[in-house]
């Protein structure tokens, strides 16, 4: 990883953060119907008696979901277009396919972005980890229960479609913080639930599952990938509240993850999220644009496919060596003896 100084880069990259509104529609258009088309290709598949071709189409489907997951993500920064009522309404509709509730989600990601790498501020939005001395502090059982959630086969398995399906149902965390919350997931839910039974009731059950829980629950693992790679890497850094920056906690414990292309672009340049955590205003749709007036920041944090996949096994933060540490590893520290 290049090391490079902190700077002011909200002021920086100011010039990056309108969006363009006809290329905000176009990339809205072109996910959106990408997606209907296999999805319409998967039900008649089915229909002509090819299930196993209506099943092989839910993968590109579900690559394209989670584009348009990115697009809702971006509206929930308030980047996607510049009228607030267009990101908000964009968000909520989209939201009925990600089976994302928007309202509950924007609030629980502004934490993960206000909190980001400090270690005294973990919390909502966030892939749950502990320090060496907190596993180590744990009972026998609670042990068991760290590992098996942290677990590459739930948390890339089980957990995605658990995460989706289920937690997003109800305002975890946020049940006694007024009727928003409540509303956003409830009536996400009671919206979602209606679509799926128009579908079954217009295409019939097993197509249904077969193309569209198919490509949600792929997309959902794609997803929870992405978001484990962005900030558990090796070379990633975590602070004390006292030692944390806004800035430095972007550029050293979000990764840019190089994907190539057309990986890049079907992820909506989501790898680079070093860049987007220094300005989450900017459309993803410009992102490449910093890297290429700003090539300091294209090692910063820096990790290829290849790498990303041996970060699966990375589980706890070793405060003593200032690094991500895997549970095989924390037997040879003098400590855990």
């Amino acid at each position: 990883m290049t090391e490079t100084k902190p700077a002011d880069w909200s002021r920086r990259l100011t010039n990056y953060r309108r969006p363009s509104l006809g290329r905000s529609i176009f990339e809205l258009a072109l996910t959106g119907s990408a997606l209907a088309a296999l999805w319409g290709l998967g039900w008649a598949a089915f229909h002509l008696g090819f299930w196993w071709a209506a099943l092989l189409l839910s993968l590109p489907a579900a690559v394209f979901l989670v584009r348009l997951f990115m697009i809702q993500h971006d509206c929930g920064h308030g980047s996607f277009f510049e009228a607030k009522a267009a990101n908000d309404w964009t968000g909520r509709v989209i939201g009925l396919f990600t089976l994302t509730p928007y309202d509950y989600w924007r609030r629980t990601h502004a934490m993960h972005h206000a909190t980001s790498g400090n270690l005294d501020r973990r919390g909502l939005g966030v892939i749950e980890m502990l320090t060496v001395e907190e596993y180590l502090a744990l009972s026998p059982l609670r042990r068991l229960g760290y590992r098996l959630y942290r677990n590459p086969a739930v948390m890339f398995g089980l957990g995605p479609t658990f995460v989706f399906f289920l937690q997003q149902r109800l305002p975890i965390g946020m049940m006694k913080e007024g009727w928003r919350p409540w509303v956003s997931t409830l009536g996400n839910s009671v919206l979602v639930a209606v679509g799926i039974g128009l579908m079954m009731w217009l295409l019939g059950v097993v197509p249904v599952i077969l193309v569209n829980f198919a490509t949600m629950v792929i997309a959902a693992t794609i997803g929870v990938w992405l978001f484990f790679v962005q900030h558990q890497y090796e070379g990633v850094s975590w602070f004390r509240n006292k030692d944390w920056k806004r800035d430095q906690a972007a550029l050293q414990g979000s990764s840019h993850y190089d994907l190539p292309q057309p990986l890049r672009w079907l992820t909506a340049n989501i790898g680079i999220h070093h860049v987007h955590h220094l300005s989450s205003r900017i459309p993803f749709y410009r992102l490449p644009q910093v890297l290429k007036d700003h090539p300091e920041l294209h090692d910063v944090s820096r990790i290829s496919l290849w790498d990303s996949f041996r970060n699966a096994r990375l589980a706890l933060w070793d405060e003593a060596a200032q690094r991500l540490v895997s549970f095989r590893d924390i037997r040879h520290l003098p400590r855990a003896t």
